[in-house]
């Protein structure tokens, strides 16, 4: 009797500690690599403090990002100290950072959170950064508040945390010229990717329908183009279109442009410009006709869809474009410039006897060759100035420019192929990670959008690498992406209703292993980041939710 009563006992204190252990929940999105749960949780209060290792600028960003939240939220007075010669050791009531250079990858962390304090080791200021996303998503939604919040337990449950990104690559586009978004507006999505782990934010400044970058060389880019007299109200028709008549548009300076790229760096995201060419052109050619095959005129598009007119390469449109990629690459300091290439009707250039002859000289085959040479002549200039180019996958036809990164969109074919000549690729199908399009089939109760149908978890099953690459080609897929473009989406909180939580549903396929996702354990810890969403004020979408 005596060994069943201790038995007993002992399955008793068992299951009391397991139950203690399992009131701990983890609402992190994208999920960690590995998580181990742990009993108690660490509380903030007024005296904790976050040590960082260097003074270095980006590893003070990465320390504020959450000092920042705990002095709106909490009220309290934190402080981050600098343990440059390591004089201060790991004590109670610390954030203590320390550098790890074992850990390779420069966005990869781990993290020991204790009753008494939390311990995080990086090799980069990129791994403390978002170290401290995680312990921001785990602790309480007020956090997310700009005014201070009372009777709140600022507690974060303990664990072992070891993480890392899955793709170095994870980004968003976000078109702002069918339809415009301010310079606050944008450091407002940027907030949400850093918030993410998501560290690309890919710009689309330049279409038919307006052009949003200033260019000092050519002011009319800023006088003309960046404004329509009109614009489509309601679905794309071929017959009895409607229109809402009247002056609408806008621009960033290049002083704002600086501004939303420093604050993006501060965040840990790089900014990527776009700039089309040689299609998607007509706002340009507004105020630039020269730089057509007809002449003109042109007038910044109110209509969505492709035309006909478009760059003629001539040697004045190609002047015209370096001197504004000349501009370009100072106000981006990535790696990357993006030049568009899709949707590039060959009509103009059909009957174009420049064109035609051009081709003749050059030797090429068709007109296809020849947007080839037109992409592959950008490229070397683009080259010189220190930069990369990313194309759409319609810069594969007619032959890939030399160190183009191809970004497919029409499935993953392009990918592939661009993979297998040995080129870098973002992958970004219409049929995973285009946000336009509808979220639920139920289309009478949501906004009208541009068709299509990506509910939350199919963007959860994306995975960039299809499973025909090897190994070695694999390598050259560098992650993945969501766009949002906007023919029908005018305002901001239409903007929050279509990223949001889809995004969250991306920022998991692209970070997270593969063989650590599980669509139903995803939607029990987006729970607790719509909780945050809340706090944000964020106008999320519910289509998906249960």
């Amino acid at each position: 009797m005596k060994r069943i009563f201790l038995f007993v006992m002992m399955c008793a204190t068992v299951a009391c500690v397991a139950a203690q252990t399992n009131t701990n929940t983890y609402h992190i999105v994208p999920k960690p690599a590995k998580l181990k749960p742990q009993q108690g949780q660490f509380v903030f209060d007024a005296d904790t403090r976050i040590i960082v290792p260097t003074d270095d600028i980006d590893m003070h960003h990465a320390a504020f990002a959450l000092l920042e939240r705990l002095l709106l939220s909490t009220g309290f007075s934190n402080t981050i100290a600098v343990n440059t010669n390591g004089d201060i050791k790991p004590g109670k009531n610390m954030v203590y950072c320390k550098l790890n250079t074992s850990i390779s990858n420069k966005e990869a962390y781990k993290m020991s959170i204790e009753k008494d304090r939390i311990e995080i080791e990086a090799g980069a200021p990129a791994g403390f950064f978002y170290a401290m996303q995680t312990i921001r998503q785990l602790l309480p939604p007020e956090i997310e508040r700009n005014v201070r919040a009372k009777d709140v337990t600022w507690a974060v449950p303990c664990a072992t945390i070891e993480d890392e990104p899955r793709y170095p690559y994870r980004g968003l586009m976000l078109d702002v010229c069918r339809h415009f978004s301010d310079a606050a507006s944008v450091k407002h999505y940027i907030d949400k990717l850093a918030f993410h782990k998501i560290n690309r934010f890919h710009w689309h400044l330049t279409d038919d329908q307006g052009w949003r970058i200033e260019i000092k060389k050519y002011p009319k880019l800023a006088e003309v183009s960046a404004w329509r007299d009109r614009t489509l109200i309601g679905p794309y028709v071929t017959t009895g279109r409607k229109y809402k008549q009247e002056r609408y548009g806008g621009f960033y300076t290049q002083e704002q442009i600086k501004e939303v790229v420093a604050y993006a760096k501060k965040k840990f995201v790089t900014v990527i410009p776009e700039i089309e060419m040689p299609g998607h052109a007509v706002a340009a050619l507004a105020a630039y006709p020269e730089l057509s095959c007809t002449g003109g005129p042109f007038e910044v598009e109110g209509l969505w869809g492709i035309f006909n007119d478009v760059y003629c390469p001539r040697d004045n449109t190609f002047e015209f474009l370096e001197n504004v990629i000349s501009e370009v690459v100072e106000l981006f300091p990535g790696e990357y410039i993006h030049i568009g290439g899709d949707e590039c009707p060959k009509l103009r250039w059909q009957n174009c006897h420049h064109c035609q002859t051009m081709i003749k000289e050059l030797g090429l085959k068709d007109d296809h060759e020849l947007q080839s040479y037109f992409v592959t002549r950008m490229e070397k200039f683009i080259n010189s100035k220190g930069k990369r180019i990313i194309g759409w996958d319609e810069i594969l036809e007619g032959g890939l420019a030399p160190n183009a990164t191809v970004m497919s969109w029409r499935g993953q074919e392009g990918g592939i192929a661009a993979a297998k000549q040995g080129h870098d690729v973002i992958m970004t199908p219409t049929s995973f990670c285009y946000l336009d399009y509808y979220q639920s089939e139920d289309r009478d109760r949501e906004p009208l959008s541009i068709g299509g149908y990506v509910p939350m978890e199919k963007v959860y099953s994306f995975d960039p690498t299809p499973e025909t690459l090897t190994d070695k080609e694999a390598r050259h897929i560098l992650g993945g992406q969501c766009n949002l473009w906007r023919e029908y989406i005018a305002t901001e909180t239409h903007v929050e209703y279509m990223l949001f939580p889809r995004l969250a549903a991306l920022s998991e396929a692209v970070w997270t292993p593969g063989n650590e996702k599980n669509y139903d354990n995803y939607m029990i810890r987006l729970t607790g980041i719509l909780k945050h969403y809340d706090a944000m004020n964020i106008n999320y979408s519910r289509s998906n939710l249960k």
